[in-house]
C-alpha cells in the first residue's frame, strides 16, 4: 500500500510536470520562500493557542512547502535532489548526532549536549562560530544565536548592559525590559529591529576580530 508520504510525492510531482498546474510549475525556492515563513508562523500560533486541529493543518502546509522546495530541486541542471536525498542526509545527521542512541560508545547524553556545537562545526567544516548563521533573520534571533555560538566557543567577548536585569530575572521581567525599550525606541522615532540589527552586525564584527586575534596568537 501507498504511504501518504509517497502520495504527497505523486501529487506534487504531477502539479509540477507537463499537463500539471501552471502555477505550482512556474515557481522557484525564491518565489516559495514568503510561503515558507508564512505558515512556520501560522504553526507558531497554533502551538501557543493549543489547537490541535490547526497544528495538524499547518504541520501540512510546512510538509508542502518542504516536498515543493524538494520538487523544485529536482529540477536543477547543475546539482539536482530530491525528498529522498533530503530525508536520508536529515537520519543520517540525527544517527551521527546522537551516538549514546544509535551506538555502543561511552558517549553519554551530557557529552552530545556538551559538544554538540563542536560536531556540527566538524560535519560542516566550520572554521568560525559564526558560520552556518543565517543574518537575514530576525535581528533578535539573530542576536541570541551569535551570543550563544560565541559562548559555547568560550569566546572571551564582553557585552554591555544599559538595562540590568535582576540576579535571577523571570521571563516576566525579561520581557517587561525589552517591550518598555521598544516603547522608547518607538516614542524617540527610531525602528528598534534597525537598532539591535546594526548592534549585531558590530557584534559580528567583534566576533570575526577574535578569532584573527586568536588565530595570530595561535601562530
Amino acid at each position: 500500500m501507498t504511504s501518504e508520504l509517497q502520495r504527497l510525492r505523486e501529487v506534487m510531482d504531477r502539479l509540477r510536470s507537463p499537463g500539471g498546474c501552471e502555477w505550482d510549475a512556474e515557481q522557484s525556492h525564491e518565489s516559495l520562500l514568503k510561503y515558507l515563513l508564512e505558515e512556520s508562523y501560522e504553526f507558531v500560533d497554533a502551538v501557543e493557542q493549543n489547537d490541535r486541529d490547526a497544528m495538524q493543518e499547518e504541520l501540512g502546509d510546512i510538509l508542502l512547502q518542504v516536498y515543493f522546495h524538494s520538487r523544485v530541486a529536482e529540477d536543477d541542471a547543475t546539482a539536482p535532489f530530491d525528498i529522498e536525498d533530503v530525508a536520508r542526509g536529515v537520519a543520517d545527521k540525527l544517527i551521527h548526532r546522537h551516538p549514546h542512541v544509535f551506538t555502543d560508545s561511552d558517549v553519554t547524553y551530557d557529552d552530545v549536549l556538551e559538544n554538540w556545537e563542536a560536531q556540527k562545526a566538524i560535519e560542516k567544516g566550520r572554521t568560525s562560530a559564526t558560520d552556518g548563521v543565517p543574518l537575514s533573520q530576525p535581528a533578535m534571533m539573530l542576536a541570541n544565536k551569535l551570543i550563544y555560538r560565541a559562548e559555547k566557543s568560550r569566546y572571551s567577548i564582553p557585552v554591555e548592559h544599559p538595562v540590568k536585569l535582576s540576579s535571577n530575572p523571570s521571563e516576566s521581567e525579561v520581557g517587561a525590559a525589552i517591550f518598555g525599550i521598544i516603547d522608547q525606541a518607538q516614542a524617540a522615532g527610531i525602528d528598534p529591529e534597525a537598532a539591535l540589527r546594526a548592534s549585531t552586525k558590530a557584534y559580528f564584527a567583534r566576533i570575526k576580530e577574535y578569532e584573527e586575534k586568536s588565530k595570530l596568537t595561535s601562530n
